[in-house]
């Protein structure tokens, strides 16, 4: 099992003087001593340090009072998330799955070793209550690569408690300044360790040599390095994924109208990856975001089909469309269930007839029964790791077409049009139908044209300016107007379903129907509505 810790913490630089009298902190009542804990951390990463290159960082820790595995992942300036799971030879499966997207085929294997005496003081209120955790690290860095580097720094960390406020570590802060502490140059101990062990270059320092590298450790499968050398990583297969690493040069500011359109598909590329590890772990609106991303690269695919060979990407646009279907489960259901749940909470108690409430429950478990399992066998499968592969080769190598060369305002703005055009057609075939299922399917059509429109124009903003905001901020609003429109016709066809199983059980429909004719009229609502809406868009067109 693993469990999660929110840490918030921050490094400071710290000389032979140690750590200054924290006494005199607003709030802080007792120092107390808490001894010295001996840490050894074998820290684990790709041969192109791809989980440094992300900022996560991947380590085996003995010592101290929470040994075992941890794995970090980057929320904020001085915050991240630290994962745990017990102490063992062997990577634990979970965590080996949070990294999945970034390590791909490649093997994870020892690169460094730190050794740290922590010299720990907790910081108390008058109740007794923990503040911070404050330390002072005598650390020694041992390279298990690249000729084994060393080095040695002494540092002062100073870590929230559980639920404390952060406006705490300024207080902190402001007295270890005082006594002449200044902030880390470093953000972790592992990119300083990195930074000051790096194999020498011509023109280059690194850090301190302070003898051989550390004891050999074993990898993340458990294995030891061969007899007479130190660990070293496995190169990638030929077929892992070319993820980004510190030595990659960083992409061009965008200039032509392909620079801009790559430049989209690489943040949807690079979000798909980043938010993997946040949808294994079920955090709030992963999973919408992850699929946001994959519709944004598919809009992208066919709005600029004049930049970028569609040869190529239609096959990719296949496959994102497969995951978005995927991830798409259990979204769609959550909608459903929370819009069916929140008009019955809204139903004065007299209206509602028989065990609506026991029947809605077990139609939301049965749908989405299953579906979380089957999510993360997705997300562990080949297929998916595959896409993300063609994804990497897309943006790195791209198939680009005459087009992609010229202008960003003439070719950028040219496909907005046309996918503004498109809308313009369906929302105006829509109007002209009566109401009913061909008006409804019209609207759909013109919902998903919308998000489209909205796309291409997010994606134009850099190089348009203010026009594509506009279009943007116009199409989202008229995306959400249909958009409400659409899930009262789901919804009204959940009420169906429901209705007829308590009608075979024997049970009363008459709640079924009076939710049924309130999403009748909120649909009516939104039709209303949608002329003038449709206009003022039209009118503040000017990309």
């Amino acid at each position: 099992m693993a469990e999660t810790k929110r840490e918030i913490e921050r490094k400071y630089e710290s000389d032979d003087s140690g750590l200054p009298d924290l006494t005199g902190v607003a709030g802080v009542a007792a120092v107390l001593d808490k001894g010295v804990a001996e840490l050894d951390a074998t820290y684990y990463d790709t041969a192109d340090g791809r989980l440094a290159a992300a900022s996560i960082t991947l380590r085996r820790r003995t010592g101290g009072s929470d040994a075992g595995w941890h794995l970090k992942f980057p929320v904020a300036p001085g915050v991240r998330d630290e994962i745990r799971a017990p102490l063992s030879d062997h990577l634990p499966r979970v965590l080996a799955g949070l990294i999945r997207s970034r390590v791909r085929g490649a093997e994870v294997a020892p690169v460094v070793r730190l050794r740290s005496a922590r010299d720990v003081r907790e910081l108390v209120d008058d109740a007794g209550r923990l503040l911070a955790e404050v330390s002072v690290d005598e650390v020694r860095a041992d390279r298990l690569t690249d000729g084994g580097g060393a080095a040695q720094w002494t540092e002062i960390e100073v870590e929230l408690a559980d639920g404390g406020e952060p406006v705490f570590l300024d207080k902190v802060e402001k007295r270890l300044r005082k006594a002449g502490v200044r902030p880390s140059g470093s953000a972790s101990k592992l990119a300083r360790a990195l930074a000051e062990t790096a194999p020498r270059t011509p023109g280059t320092a690194r850090g301190r040599k302070s003898g051989k590298a550390g004891k050999k450790q074993p990898d993340a499968s458990g294995k030891k390095p061969a007899k007479g050398g130190t660990a070293t990583t496995t190169p990638a297969p030929a077929t892992a994924a070319p993820a980004p690493s510190p030595g990659r040069a960083a992409p061009r500011a965008p200039r032509t109208a392909g620079d801009h359109v790559l430049a989209y598909l690489r943040a949807q590329r690079d979000a798909i990856v980043e938010l993997d590890p946040a949808v294994r772990r079920d955090l709030p609106d992963s999973v919408h975001r992850m699929r946001v991303a994959t519709r944004r690269a598919r809009s992208a695919f066919r709005s600029f089909a004049k930049v970028l060979d569609r040869s190529v990407t239609d096959p990719i646009g296949a496959e994102l469309k497969w995951l978005a279907g995927e991830l798409g489960v259990d979204r769609d259901q959550e909608v459903l269930t929370d819009r069916l749940t929140a008009a019955l909470d809204a139903l004065p108690r007299p209206l509602v007839s028989g065990p609506v409430r026991n029947r809605l429950r077990t139609w939301a478990r049965a749908r989405g029964g299953g579906s979380r399992r089957r999510l993360l066998a997705v997300l562990d499968g080949k297929r998916y790791l595959a896409l993300l592969d063609a994804l990497d080769r897309l943006v790195d190598e791209p198939p680009l077409l005459a087009a992609a060369g010229g202008a960003p305002e003439k070719v950028l703005a040219k496909a907005v049009r046309k996918d503004f055009g498109r809308v313009a057609a369906l929302v105006e075939e829509a109007l002209g139908q009566p109401p009913g299922p061909g008006r409804d399917l019209a609207l759909h059509e013109a919902r998903k044209r919308t998000k489209r429109t909205r796309y291409s124009a997010e994606a134009s903003g850099p190089a348009l300016g203010a026009p594509a905001t506009d279009l943007v901020r116009s199409m989202k609003a008229l995306q959400g107007l249909l958009g409400d429109h659409q899930d009262s016709v789901m919804t009204r066809e959940a009420l169906r379903g429901l209705a007829g199983q308590a009608h075979a059980a024997g049970e009363s429909t008459f709640t079924y129907g009076l939710l049924y004719g309130r999403e009748e009229r909120r649909a009516e609502r939104v039709e209303a509505a949608l002329p003038d809406t449709w206009a003022a868009t039209a009118d503040g067109m000017h990309v």
